[in-house]
């Protein structure tokens, strides 16, 4: 049996007869013969893998993230080599350099990414797909949530619900999330005629320990917050936890909101109202860009893509009698949608 007839009964490529691949695969079984990947990839090119870099690997929000990508990739036999950078330079450029060579392609969600730092470590021609990231230029597909917008949506729900003393809790500093959610917060406040006070805007780092400590903080003012958003779902797990602790009643007393809409936001006591997209979906959005990119060899025109978010009312808003719900939008010049 020729190397030719053996090579096309384990790639599926080629024309076979099934008896005789399945002859070829029952001898290789009973054997105990593994074909050699590496040589395998020097034929082909291709690895059959794509690297996945996120800035953790902790959490609801990344799981989903990987779940996402894992289903859209098995459907074309890739699998994940995947690495976590922790926000912290040096751990990205060590993580890209031990998946140089090993994937077809990359996918990259990383707040502290920098063009230079791909180029620096990926050679022009690999497929790279950049999620939730804030590089210049137009050298990467790139896939954005509308985080300005769903924070700017979040906002105005909660002003329209009757709440004035709106405090938030701030994810990361220098975080391209993190950033546009408290510049969409701010942008509903003024268009309210509502100043932006720095007092409201509280300390986090996307945690739930870091939801706590921002509750704990505003819980200690003398005059206390009617509602909260938090920056994202897992913070404010951390605040319903603290209000929960100190005997303060969710929405009676403080309102709650989060971004992100976890499948767990649902669950909580009482359910989360939130901001998000489908995150499962989000991964495997992402996967099936990079997929067509590897099949067209990355020389597709680039394009960055800011998709759409919806917001999501639970039990954790809810209307306050501080002021008839109908006289603030009546002051006002540019109405809620």
């Amino acid at each position: 049996m020729s190397i030719g007839t053996v090579s096309r009964a384990f790639n599926g490529n080629g024309p076979i007869r099934e008896a005789t691949r399945q002859r070829v695969l029952t001898t290789a079984e009973a054997l105990r013969y593994v074909p050699n990947s590496a040589a395998r990839t020097l034929i082909t090119r291709r690895t059959m893998t794509i690297g996945v870099l996120l800035p953790d690997l902790y959490g609801e929000f990344f799981s989903e993230v990987i779940r996402g990508i894992d289903t859209a990739a098995r459907r074309l036999q890739y699998h994940l080599l995947v690495s976590s950078s922790h926000n912290d330079t040096e751990e990205i450029r060590a993580a890209l350099r031990a998946m140089r060579g090993r994937v077809d392609g990359l996918i990259v969600m990383s707040p502290n990414i920098e063009a230079r730092t791909l180029e620096a470590n990926f050679p022009p021609h690999l497929p790279i797909v950049l999620l939730n990231c804030r590089v210049e230029g137009g050298a990467y597909d790139s896939i954005n949530v509308d985080n300005f917008g769903g924070a700017h949506s979040m906002t105005r729900h909660l002003l329209d619900a009757g709440h004035r003393r709106i405090a938030f809790v701030r994810g990361p500093r220098e975080n391209y999330d993190a950033e546009e959610r408290l510049r969409g917060y701010r942008a509903a406040l003024i268009e309210y005629g509502l100043e932006c006070c720095p007092e409201w805007e509280v300390t986090g780092d996307f945690t739930e320990a870091g939801g706590e400590r921002a509750a704990s903080e505003l819980l200690n003012r003398h005059t206390r917050p009617s509602a909260v958003f938090a920056s994202n779902d897992s913070t404010a797990i951390g605040v319903l936890s603290a209000l929960r602790a100190a005997g303060s009643r969710v929405p009676e007393d403080v309102a709650v909101a989060g971004f992100d809409d976890i499948p767990v936001a649902r669950y909580l006591t009482p359910p989360l109202t939130s901001v998000g997209v489908s995150i499962t979906g989000l991964g495997g959005f992402a996967t099936d860009k990079l997929l067509r990119a590897i099949a067209e060899r990355n020389e597709h025109a680039k394009q960055n893509e800011i998709l759409p978010v919806r917001l999501t009312v639970r039990d954790s808003t809810a209307a306050r009698a501080d002021e008839p719900q109908g006289s603030l939008r009546s002051r006002l010049s540019h109405p809620a949608a």
